[in-house]
């Protein structure tokens, strides 16, 4: 099927900059290329879903954005800040919330905190405020004292984004936060999350394989197979589909009709 081509990211000198901006990055990874001149926008103040199968390229982006992987070609800017060029600047605005679980499960919730904070820079006293306003943030104050391996799987993701809030960042990256938990948990995790946005006015990109997390008000990225086949609003997405369900417009656009019926 023939779909509107991803939307062109606005150049980021022309007023205030987005949270991200990302233009005709690729990567590659000996022959294989994960991604192929990927462009997208995450603006301020918005919750932007980076939506893709397995493989799609989402974490491989991440990694380029964070700095794990170096871009050696295009561009990539957080709030502004060309992640190359100006790496400390950049990362300052940047809280990270990985795939993977990264938290010392020895420690307890407050001294995980306490020593992400030190990384950062901040004062032991300064520390404590903000692990304090972290946690309550997402409704684990009262546990602070107790070790993080007495946590469920939610629970622990919460701490991770609490963590992610210490150093007062405006752009967050939420790497596929939600799998393995329950549909319980992974409501309180996205609700944290958009509550953020809407009231420090962060702009977030959530990636995520998971139809159901995405909201009519999102931005989407629809990634497949290292390439961004749209980049807009839910209902464009829907337009550009022909369709009037998000899974229906997902596997039209991806070409898993097929696949998913099998």
């Amino acid at each position: 099927m023939n779909s509107n081509p991803p939307a062109t990211p606005s150049p980021a000198g022309q007023g205030s900059p987005p949270a991200l901006f990302v233009e005709n990055v690729s990567h590659s990874f000996g022959e294989k290329k994960a991604l192929d001149e990927v462009s997208l926008v995450v603006p301020a103040g918005k919750f932007t879903v980076l939506l893709g199968l397995n493989g799609a390229g989402k974490s491989t982006l991440f990694s380029l954005i964070t700095r794990l992987y170096d871009n050696v070609s295009g561009e990539i800017r957080i709030l502004g800040h060309d992640v190359r060029r100006h790496p400390s600047e950049a990362l300052r605005q940047l809280g990270v919330v990985f795939q993977s679980r990264t938290l010392d499960s020895d420690l307890t919730l407050a001294q995980n905190l306490h020593y992400h904070a030190a990384l950062h820079g901040i004062g032991t006293k300064m520390a404590r405020e903000r692990a304090r306003e972290a946690l309550e943030t997402v409704s684990l104050a009262e546990r602070a004292g107790d070790r993080i391996r007495s946590l469920s799987g939610g629970q622990a993701r919460r701490v991770e984004i609490a963590r992610s809030l210490l150093h007062r960042p405006r752009l967050l990256l939420l790497d596929e936060p939600t799998v393995g938990l329950d549909i319980g948990s992974r409501e309180s995790v996205v609700g944290i999350v958009r509550g953020l946005v809407e009231r420090n006015g962060l702009g977030v990109l959530w990636a995520t394989h998971l139809i159901d997390e995405i909201s009519r008000d999102d931005n989407v990225v629809l990634l497949h197979k290292g390439r961004v086949l749209f980049s807009g609003t839910v209902p464009g997405m829907l337009a550009a589909a022909g369709e009037s369900d998000m899974r229906r417009a997902f596997r039209r656009m991806t070409g898993t009709e097929e696949m998913e019926a099998a």
